[in-house]
C-alpha cells in the first residue's frame, strides 16, 4: 500500500552549528535521490531545511520545480511534487528539521496544511499554506479551508493547538472533531492528523495531514506519552493501523524507554528518528499487523511543549 508521505528526512545541526546534515532518513525506491541527499549540507537560510531553520517555523513548498529546493531535478525524476519542513526547537535552539516529501499529488487524494495563530493579529487559527491536489472537489475543499478560521479548541488543528497534543482521526465520517466533513468525504478523504509544532517565536503552528484510506498518511500511526509517575516508561495514548484498525491504549501498552527503539530515542533527545528497527516490545499481533502491511521503517516525531518533549508520534511506512 502506498502512503501519502513518500520520503522522510531528519536534518540536524553539524558539530560547529554552521550547517545542517542528514541524521537519518527513509527513501524507499529512491536510491538516486537518497545518494544526492546524503552528500548535502544546508547552511542557515539555504534550501528548504535551511530556510525553515532561519524563519523558525514550518514551511511548505507546493511546487519543487523552479523553486529554491536544491534537489528539484532529482525530485522531478521520481514525481515528488510537494514538501513540508518542520523545525523542532527547544527554546531558541534548533534540535532538528524534519522534511516530508509527497509525490504524484495530481492524481492522489490527500492534503497537507499549515495552520497558525498569532495572538497579535487574531484570536483564531488560520491557514498559512496548504496543498490540496487537483480537480473540482479538491478546489472546493481548498476554498472552504482558505476562507475559514478555527477558534481555539475547534476542529482538529484547533484542538491540537489548545491541548498541545497530536489529534488523530481514523474515520472522519464518524468524528465530531472534523468541521469540513462533507467536502473531505466528497474528495475521498477519510483520515486526519494534526500535530502541534514547536517554533522559535510566540506564535502557534499546527501541521495537518489528511488522506484517503487507499493512500493513508502512514501504514500505522501511534502516539506515545509519559506514564504518570513513571519517568522511564511511555504509554501508547492513541493510534490506528491500516490492517488492525484502532490500536489498544492505556495500561497494557506501557513500555520502558530503552525497549521502544526510535520512539524512546526521540523522547530522550527531542530529535526525530527515521529507523528500520521497530520498537522491540511489540506484541505478536502488532508484528503480524506490520508484516501484513509490508511496513519497513518508522519515523518517530517528538512533539515539544514548554521546551520539553510531551509526546512522540510514530509513523510506520
Amino acid at each position: 500500500m502506498n502512503t501519502l508521505i513518500r520520503i522522510a528526512e531528519v536534518w540536524v545541526p553539524t558539530e560547529d552549528g554552521a550547517s545542517l546534515e542528514l541524521s537519518s532518513g527513509w527513501f524507499p525506491g529512491a536510491s538516486a535521490f537518497e545518494a544526492i541527499t546524503r552528500q548535502m549540507l544546508f547552511a542557515r537560510g539555504e534550501g528548504l531545511p535551511g530556510r525553515a531553520w532561519e524563519v523558525g517555523h514550518p514551511l511548505m513548498m507546493r511546487e519543487l520545480s523552479g523553486s529554491y529546493f536544491k534537489r528539484a531535478a532529482a525530485a522531478k525524476a521520481i514525481d515528488l511534487t510537494c514538501a513540508v519542513a518542520w523545525p523542532v526547537f527547544q527554546g531558541d535552539a534548533l534540535l532538528c528539521v524534519v522534511v516530508l516529501l509527497m509525490g504524484g499529488a495530481a492524481t492522489s487524494v490527500g492534503t497537507v496544511e499549515l495552520w497558525r495563530n498569532d495572538a497579535r493579529i487574531s484570536p483564531d487559527m488560520t491557514l498559512m499554506d496548504g496543498y490540496f491536489g487537483s480537480g473540482a472537489q479538491a478546489a472546493e475543499l481548498e476554498a472552504l479551508t482558505r476562507d475559514g478560521w478555527l477558534p481555539r479548541g475547534t476542529g482538529a488543528p484547533g484542538l491540537a493547538w489548545q491541548t498541545g497534543q497530536t489529534v488523530c482521526i481514523a474515520d472522519i465520517a464518524s468524528s465530531s472533531r472534523f468541521l469540513r466533513k462533507e467536502a473531505a468525504l466528497a474528495l475521498g478523504i477519510g483520515r486526519a492528523m494534526a500535530l502541534p509544532c514547536s517554533v522559535r517565536d510566540t506564535s502557534s503552528w499546527v501541521l495537518a495531514l489528511l488522506s484517503a484510506p487507499s493512500k493513508p498518511i502512514a501504514l500505522r500511526v501511534e502516539v506515545w506519552s509519559q506514564q504518570p509517575g513513571r519517568p522511564d516508561d511511555l504509554v501508547r495514548i492513541s493510534g490506528f493501523c491500516e490492517s488492525a484498525g484502532e490500536l489498544p491504549t492505556g495500561a497494557g501498552t506501557v513500555h520502558k524507554l530503552e525497549a521502544l527503539g526510535a520512539v524512546g530515542t526521540a523522547w530522550r533527545t527531542g530529535v526525530a528518528q527515521a529507523s528500520t528497527q521497530w520498537p522491540t516490545p511489540d506484541t505478536p499481533e502488532d508484528r503480524q499487523a506490520l508484516q501484513a502491511l509490508g511496513a519497513q521503517s518508522v519515523l518517530a516525531l517528538p512533539v515539544l511543549m514548554d521546551d520539553a518533549v510531551n509526546e512522540v508520534v510514530a509513523l510506520y511506512f
